[in-house]
């Protein structure tokens, strides 16, 4: 395949926020680098797409400046880019936590590798927590996990009330690429919990390396596969079609956008309600036409590709600091 797609986060200190986010966002568009990145005071987060010789362009590019060098990729083949557009944004947190007086350089969870995750999930007084959202771990989630019911991993903090009797236990936290497990287990251990660790690269990792043993349905990924097969060794599908019921783990963003829930629908349901997760969904005045695979990309009419840029409109000037110097 052509395509490489690249999941990724980089706990660092970024002083020069705005012009670094130029700066990243300009080496993408001559790049061709399309895909949603984070860039915040406390690091970097993105999921993007490229032909496979523009990503290893991007990799070298983020990992020259010495603040993100130890920064892991999770490279996925594909067979096109996954995503329509780039998207480069400054926020508070490169994954919103609510939780930024925790700085995992400092604190965090022991890291565990996919193998070691593996030896150790089946012990006795280990407990298995997922921190992502519902519509995740109701798609596929590893066996015998602790499941919260969450919508936003801003959430976990208020739940982990109730995860109190298990103090006492070894704590496997993990989530898609591992970003979130940075957070939650060192908030964890600030809640006085003895043990924790986390599954280092997250699900994406475990089923490169690990096969992905015990992990239950599929994994849900934020560009346009919705969802990718984990499992070689013993896969099983845990989810069901949200309109009939039957096992399925094909998802679905509804048709309707004022919806836009992320669900499973089984083949023949997704047809017969045109991408909708329900009657009212299927009538609504703006339901988004359905092509048979549950993801609706943006309309990029318009789409400018210098817009957002804090020095703008002088694109040039900013050209001039990427290719003057290889940080402002």
């Amino acid at each position: 395949m052509e395509y490489n797609i690249l999941l990724y986060y980089c706990y660092a200190r970024i002083d020069d926020l705005e012009a670094y986010r130029d700066e990243h966002h300009l080496f993408c568009i001559e790049n061709n680098i399309r895909g949603r990145i984070i860039v915040s005071s406390e690091g970097l987060n993105g999921t993007v797409s490229g032909l496979k010789e523009d990503c290893e362009k991007y990799m070298a590019y983020v990992k020259s400046d010495p603040r993100f060098a130890d920064t892991e990729f999770k490279v996925d083949e594909h067979h096109e880019h996954a995503f329509a557009k780039i998207n480069v944004r400054a926020k508070d947190e490169i994954v919103h936590s609510g939780l930024k007086h925790i700085n995992p350089r400092l604190k965090t969870g022991k890291h565990l590798e996919p193998e070691e995750f593996r030896a150790l999930k089946d012990e006795e007084d280990v407990v298995i927590l997922d921190v992502r959202s519902n519509y995740e771990h109701e798609l596929g989630h590893f066996k015998n996990a602790v499941r919260l019911d969450i919508d936003n991993f801003r959430d976990f903090p208020a739940k982990v009330s109730e995860l109190a009797h298990l103090k006492e236990k070894k704590v496997l936290t993990y989530c898609t690429g591992g970003i979130k497990c940075e957070k939650a287990s060192a908030f964890l251990l600030e809640q006085g919990f003895k043990d924790v660790y986390q599954l280092h690269g997250g699900i994406i990792k475990y089923g490169m390396e690990a096969g992905g043993e015990d992990f239950e349905g599929k994994c849900y990924v934020f560009d346009n596969r919705l969802a990718v097969e984990v499992n070689q060794v013993n896969p099983k599908i845990v989810s069901k079609c949200f309109v009939c019921g039957t096992a399925s783990d094909r998802m679905v963003n509804c048709a309707n956008p004022d919806c836009n829930e992320h669900v499973p629908i089984c083949e023949s349901c997704g047809w017969e309600m045109e991408g909708a997760c329900s009657e009212v969904c299927k009538t609504h005045p703006q339901k988004r036409p359905y092509n048979g695979t549950g993801y609706y990309q943006k309309n990029t009419n318009g789409y400018n590709p210098y817009k957002g840029f804090y020095q703008k409109p002088n694109a040039s000037k900013i050209k001039s600091v990427l290719h003057g110097k290889t940080h402002p």
